[in-house]
């Protein structure tokens, strides 16, 4: 990203594209695993509320905001793969 910047530019945007598909691929098949106790209403409502963080996160143009957003991806990516379900997808 761009140092010195506040706004994203359509660099920055294409340059985070694939890492932001690449999360949300993960979390969603995550979701998937036999080691979260879901059922399975539970387990399509968890990756429509994925799916609409996403597309909120869609429309950011702070850097910082989207620096935050991918960092709290990767951790709750992380907590969905020790078989633990992030409280605010909860």
């Amino acid at each position: 990203m761009a140092k010195g910047l506040i706004w994203a530019t359509a660099e920055d945007i294409a340059r985070n594209r694939g890492l932001v598909v690449s999360l949300y691929r993960q979390i969603l098949q995550s979701l998937n695993s036999l080691d979260l106790p879901l059922s399975f209403a539970a387990r399509l409502s968890k990756k429509s509320e994925v799916k609409a963080m996403f597309m909120l996160g869609a429309e950011e143009r702070s850097l910082h905001n989207i620096k935050d957003l991918i960092d709290a991806a990767k951790y709750s990516l992380s907590l969905l793969r020790k078989g633990e379900i992030p409280k605010y997808i909860q």
